[in-house]
């Protein structure tokens, strides 16, 4: 078993010495991509202002590489760790390779003077980031997204063990998202990096992430690998969804299904129906699906969308039961729409299904 990197034990956080989150007791390994997710005001940013020392611990220990956090020198931590906090930075006269170049001065002596090793380090992080354009800009003068991408430039050139953000995502295009994200991911799995970071985008934090810290009320909620914790119930809970769900297959959060009177009834397989679905929703038409192998990546998404679901167990032929119960339901409709899918021996009665459809003149292709 790898050794734990950073260690929070029984740790309490929180402001002016009341414990707004408590017991946090979580072991993280050097190297690994830990996500904080969790509602608004529910904490994230404190946990993550109290463990940079930017926040003083309200009970509770923090240890890095077994080191306590407050035995650690300032300067020390400076070189070890590297903060890309919320708080807006308002530099007066400070270009973007000014601000880059700060993440140097840890290694630079008192006059803060960057040696030509220091210059360089600080181009290579620009052009990571694809800042190059931006370094003679002045920094209050570009755009949020701009500033994350420069801000992220000074974390890098700063070199550190350990790297801290919260909501770097923010402002960011969906191509600068990526971006980040995907250096992220080198800094950690190629240099050994540890990333902490709280995310908004649940998608993004189930494909990036090897741990997910889940922050609610005064306690952690969960905490684990994302297979384990990107569960429709979890996160129904942890943000306490009223309407709509989350579709863990998909990483996606869905708008609550059509209420309504069923008169539709979609025959698709393969992940055909799926632009179907979403057209009816969009449309605000409830809907019922069938037949559906219930291995079918339309199956997946109808678990979401659809008011109502003929399915049949995977690798085995429709059978007549199952077939029985979808013409049933088919024949309280008003419309058919079927989308494309493959004619097997083993969906004859599918087949049989659509043309049944068809001979009732309310099928629609």
């Amino acid at each position: 078993m790898a050794e734990k990197y950073i260690q929070m034990n029984e740790l309490s956080v929180g402001y002016h010495g009341k414990a707004l989150i408590h017991d946090i007791c979580i072991g993280i390994e050097k190297g690994e991509i830990v996500t904080l997710i969790g509602p608004n005001g529910s904490g994230k940013s404190t946990i993550l202002k109290s463990i940079t020392r930017q926040l003083k611990l309200i009970g509770g220990t923090v240890e890095y590489d077994r080191k306590n956090l407050q035995e650690i020198s300032f300067r020390e931590l400076s070189t070890r760790m590297a903060v890309m906090l919320t708080e807006r930075m308002k530099p007066e006269l400070m270009t973007c390779h000014d601000i880059v170049a700060t993440g140097r001065y840890p290694y630079t002596g008192r006059l803060g003077i960057l040696s030509m090793e220091d210059e360089q380090k600080v181009e290579h992080a620009m052009r990571i980031v694809h800042a190059q354009e931006l370094g003679g800009r002045d920094f209050n003068a570009i755009s949020d997204g701009q500033k994350q991408r420069v801000l992220l430039a000074r974390a890098i050139c700063q070199e550190p063990d350990i790297l801290i953000l919260d909501e770097p995502t923010s402002f960011l295009d969906i191509r600068h998202k990526l971006e980040l994200l995907s250096i992220l991911r080198s800094m950690a799995k190629e240099n050994g990096i540890t990333v902490i970071m709280s995310l908004h985008e649940i998608d993004l934090a189930q494909k990036i992430s090897d741990k997910v810290i889940c922050v609610k009320g005064d306690v952690i909620s969960h905490y684990g690998e994302p297979d384990a914790l990107f569960k429709e119930e979890i996160i129904r809970e942890l943000y306490d969804i009223q309407k709509g769900s989350f579709d863990p297959l998909f990483g996606s959060i869905e708008l609550p299904r059509p209420q309504g009177e069923v008169k539709t009834f979609v025959i698709s397989a393969c992940g055909n129906g799926i632009p179907i679905y979403r057209r009816l929703q969009k449309e605000n038409i409830p809907f019922a699906a069938g037949i559906l192998y219930e291995n079918d990546l339309d199956y997946q998404l109808a678990k979401q969308l659809a008011s109502d679901i003929i399915a049949e167990k995977p690798f085995r032929e429709i059978s007549e039961e199952t077939y029985r119960r979808a013409l049933e339901r088919m024949k309280r409709c008003d419309r058919v729409i079927a989308a494309e899918f493959p004619r097997e021996e083993s969906n004859k009665l599918l087949q049989q299904l659509l043309e049944e459809a068809e001979n009732m003149g309310i099928l629609e292709k």
